[in-house]
């Protein structure tokens, strides 16, 4: 009997990855291919998407041959995708009109307080569940019609589409400009600042509000269905589902019930809860989204809080100070102490994402004397992401009134041990990390299988599940407490430092 397999994209800020899966959720083989972040002025980030389809063109197959495979071993393709970058292309020649404007892109910073004074700018949260921020795709939009003459009026044409990466990779797989799809999922759809969270289609008045026209914008569809058959580069093969990485991560790591969570710990690090077929509407800082929608089942809420900096800090250890060598290296060198020495550093680089969202905050160290070594300083980077995380947590069961019981990781700082059990003590649950490194990628396979058949139901799924580590709090509340306040109080010395005028 011939193997099938289930293929997955995963389209990162850094990367594309393509993995294919076996039955029981095991990677079959692996091939990826980076691409290049354009930095054109500060505070602006850049893809080429043509350079991103070029690498899927180049991946795929690879994926394929690795494991001896053709196309039509391939039950379904899932596309997992960075959600809020936002690319333009037309419709005829299916060229960008220009690169990708990427999530961590600020260049809207103006135009989102030109929003928010706005007297109906109250709307958006409620119709949306988002706070107007530079981070999201609508912004993004608005920012490039305002200075590209003729963008807006080719996309009210229909000769410009608008898509986050999913929808330019499926349009692309489909045919392009020969009958290409243009499709986006709910969970990506719902990063827009466009779609209603509550009926799940285009906003009238949010679009009004932004200015964007409906010609331009793909169709919103569940995140497992099969939308079309690949014609380019898999061809036949069913594309079956789409989702946001992070929601694709919620779904590999099996998070089916309300109350359940995970965090997936990266460059960035972004924790989902399930709150089920409700949305629950944050009143402390964190995000309504939509985790995924079952083809015509109703839709999975979630609640999100996205911290900006934690990976990325210790990236700037060992780039920016050049105190380790690589990083890995940061765990040994926390080690050759016993605490933080009393010194805490707030990582607000680019500003405080959740539950803050305070843009022209700027990262500091606190409780600087002469007792403190790079140790000191090593173990406080560390710390950075567990309060960060707790402040996120915190909010969490605030909104939801569901108290975490556990908390499920993934990513690559999850190879830290010190960090994952810092983190198990300042949220007083159980930190557990699966045998799937690649949640993501196992995310958008998953959704892929299961709108095809291939997997049977989410029971199979969670079957598939296996714990490979496990941390249990042991800090004493009283510290935990202390150490907490401390935290937040170096937190608040982070605000206000950017001023009008002050770069």
């Amino acid at each position: 009997m011939v193997e099938r397999y289930v293929m997955s994209v995963d389209q990162g800020t850094t990367s594309t990855r393509c993995i294919l899966f076996d039955h029981g959720g095991r990677l079959v083989s692996v091939t990826q291919r980076e691409h290049k972040q354009h930095f054109p002025k500060p505070g602006w980030v850049e893809h080429d998407a043509m350079e991103i389809w070029r690498n899927l063109e180049r991946i795929a197959p690879e994926a394929l041959s690795h494991a001896g495979a053709t196309p039509d071993q391939v039950a379904a393709l899932g596309i997992a995708n960075q959600r809020e970058t936002t690319v333009l292309w037309d419709r005829h020649s299916g060229r960008p009109v220009g690169r990708a404007v990427v999530w961590q892109d600020t260049r809207t910073d103006s135009l989102v307080d030109e929003l928010a004074a706005r007297p109906n700018a109250d709307m958006v949260r409620e119709r949306c569940g988002l706070p107007l921020a530079t981070y999201f795709s609508a912004t993004r939009v608005r920012w490039l019609f305002d200075h590209t003459p003729g963008l807006r009026e080719r996309a009210e044409s229909g000769d410009v589409l608008f898509g986050t990466m999913e929808s330019w990779l499926i349009w692309n797989l489909t045919g392009g400009p020969d009958g290409g799809v243009h499709i986006t999922d709910v969970t990506n759809a719902s990063r827009t600042l466009l779609m209603n969270l509550t009926t799940l289609a285009w906003d009238d008045d949010l679009l009004a509000f932004f200015d964007v026209p409906r010609a331009m914008l793909p169709d919103i569809r569940p995140s497992t269905e099969t939308y079309g058959r690949a014609s380019r580069v898999l061809p036949g093969v069913r594309i079956a589902a789409a989702l946001g990485d992070q929601q694709a991560a919620l779904f590999g790591q099996t998070c089916f019930a309300p109350g359940e969570a995970k965090c997936t710990y990266g460059t960035g690090s972004f924790l989902l809860l399930n709150t089920g077929t409700e949305p629950v509407r944050s009143t402390h800082g964190l995000l309504t989204t939509v985790g995924y929608q079952i083809d015509k089942e109703p839709a999975v809420y979630a609640l999100e809080g996205s911290i900006a900096i934690t990976g990325a800090l210790v990236q700037w250890f060992r780039d920016g100070l050049g105190l380790i060598a690589s990083a890995p290296e940061i765990e040994t060198l926390a080690r050759t102490v016993e605490d933080n020495g009393g010194c805490y550093i707030v990582p607000a680089f680019s500003g405080l994402f959740a539950p803050y969202w305070r843009s022209e905050a700027r990262g500091i160290i606190v409780g600087l004397t002469s007792y403190i070594t790079k140790g000191h300083l090593a173990r406080a980077v560390l710390e950075a992401t567990g309060w960060q995380t707790r402040e996120v947590v915190d909010a969490m069961n605030a909104d939801s009134g569901l108290a975490l019981k556990a908390l499920k990781v993934d990513g690559g700082m999850t190879a830290d041990n010190l960090l994952m059990q810092f983190i198990a003590d300042v949220l007083d649950v159980p930190v557990i990390r699966p045998m799937a490194a690649e949640t993501v990628s196992l995310g958008a396979a998953y959704a892929a299988g299961l709108a095809v058949g291939y997997w049977a139901d989410l029971e199979g799924l969670r079957r598939n599940w296996h714990r490979a580590a496990q941390w249990l709090p042991s800090m004493d509340p009283g510290r935990r407490e202390t150490e907490y306040d401390c935290w937040r109080r170096a937190v608040e010395r982070t605000f206000d430092w950017m001023k009008p005028g002050n770069t």
